[in-house]
């Protein structure tokens, strides 16, 4: 069953045609390994009454149902792929990276060894459209996180892949007892004394660390790439980011905008401001569709972005909608020749979950824990910015509360842990007036989450 090469010769130098014609093949293989050993896929097209061996071309795929992803959150070990007859690479365990679930506990993405291999192999073609050099130093600004969340885990892993070095910051709420995680300032002090040439993390915090490099003074000359994830970022952001590294006489002031998720991996800009290019079509096909009808939309027409692994083994997902609205270009890039699909921002995430400090949390999860802590008298979450006044500011995350209760600084504590361990953001409490959060009497619903930014 296993296609003679994972591989599409020529790779993004071949036309449409051809790696559609590689797609097909691999796609044959991925719904026969599904119908034989997926649980979640055997019971779901049973029950839509499809054969998935019908499925002969991506054309085809419109058949099938699509999957929410909200499906995957509520069980996750239903979308692992189950056959012991596999050769040992393609079954083993080689790595649990994490996305936000529908509880307090986040998603589990399995990952065998073949997989891994495949993400080294896109990572390698991320770093080749995105200019990344074996010569390279990276600085991985990602928060260490309780649970081992794909940005801060991939950072080596793309780094192996262009033969890069990197070092990592360990920022982040500190969590354990170890004491690990490292202040601002070691983050300066790190990139100055690597000489990094490329900062790796979200934008936010980025930003945080430039500013600080320019109050400190800072040698960040050997500086020319930001490469940001994480979090939305905006045209106006990204040019305070070019603006810093030039204060800093940075050597240059590339500032690229990943695009990717756990699930998919990471999308390249061959240039600033550009669309995303499908590193490795070989590994996965996007279709745009219309998430009521399931049906595929015309390139260029916005829809709702679904994915469909084509060669993976760990957890596996078959026309995926990853929860963004966007639109695909194909056919030679203008700028680099490349082929394949490109993804057409701006990216609109639908509501369901929301990114805060570069973390993907989910409000309903958020919300039912509030909701369980009886001294409340009323409650909301704000997402804004930490300084009102500046657009381009860190997220907060913060937590209005009123209460009659007589220990406030205890409950402050209770609604600062449960709201961390939920989403794995510290926020900021902050006391109020129960008729400042919610007045019954102005007959409105209540805004239990709101989004400033």
């Amino acid at each position: 069953m296993t296609h003679p090469s994972a591989t599409l010769a020529g790779g993004l130098k071949q036309p449409d045609a051809v790696i559609e014609a590689f797609q097909n093949a691999r796609l044959q293989d991925m719904l026969a390994l599904c119908a034989r050993g997926h649980p979640y896929y055997r019971e779901r097209w049973s029950q839509a009454g499809v054969d998935p061996h019908a499925i002969r071309t991506v054309g085809d795929l419109s058949q099938l149902p699509l999957t929410p992803k909200q499906a995957m959150m509520e069980a996750p070990e239903r979308f692992r792929l189950q056959l012991p007859d596999l050769p040992l690479h393609e079954r083993v365990l080689w790595e649990v990276i994490y996305t936000t679930g529908t509880s307090a506990d986040p998603t589990p993405v399995y990952n065998t060894t073949h997989d891994y291999h495949a993400y080294l192999f896109q990572s390698a073609r991320v770093a080749e459209i995105s200019g990344i050099r074996a010569s390279d130093v990276i600085a991985n600004l990602f928060p260490l996180t309780a649970a081992p969340m794909g940005a801060f885990v991939r950072s080596a892993t793309n780094a192996y892949a262009a033969g890069a070095s990197i070092f990592a910051a360990l920022p982040g709420a500190v969590h354990g007892g170890f004491g690990v995680h490292r202040p601002l300032d070691y983050a300066v002090q790190a990139i100055a004394a690597n000489r990094a040439t490329i900062l790796w993390g979200v934008p936010s915090f980025i930003r945080r660390v430039l500013l600080r490099a320019i109050e400190s003074g800072a040698d960040f000359s050997r500086v020319r790439m930001c490469a940001i994830t994480g979090e939305a970022s905006s045209p106006a952001l990204r040019e305070d980011l070019r603006r810093c590294l030039r204060e800093l006489g940075a050597q240059s002031t590339i500032v690229f905008d990943r695009y990717g998720s756990t699930e998919l991996g990471a999308f390249a800009q061959c240039h600033e401001e550009g669309p995303w290019h499908n590193p490795a079509p070989e590994i996965q096909f996007h279709e745009v569709v219309d998430p009521d009808t399931g049906q595929r939309l015309p390139d260029g027409e916005r829809g709702a972005l679904a994915v469909t692994h084509l060669n993976r083994r760990g957890t596996v997902l078959i026309r995926f909608l990853v929860g963004d609205i966007v639109s695909i270009e194909r056919g030679a890039c203008p700028h680099c020749g490349r082929f394949g699909d490109r993804v057409v921002g701006p990216v609109v995430r639908t509501r369901d979950l929301v990114k805060v400090k570069g973390m993907l949390i989910n409000p309903a999860a958020l919300l039912e824990v509030l909701q369980s802590i009886a001294e409340l008298d009323e409650f909301q979450v704000v997402v804004g910015r930490s300084d009102p006044q500046d657009p381009l500011s860190m997220d907060e995350l913060q937590v209005r509360i009123a209460t009659r209760a007589e220990n406030r600084e205890a409950l402050a504590t209770t609604v600062a842990e449960r709201t961390h361990h939920v989403s794995r953001v510290r926020p900021r409490v902050v006391f109020a007036a129960a008729q400042e959060i919610y007045d019954p009497g102005a007959q409105t619903k209540a805004k239990r989450f709101v989004d400033t930014r």
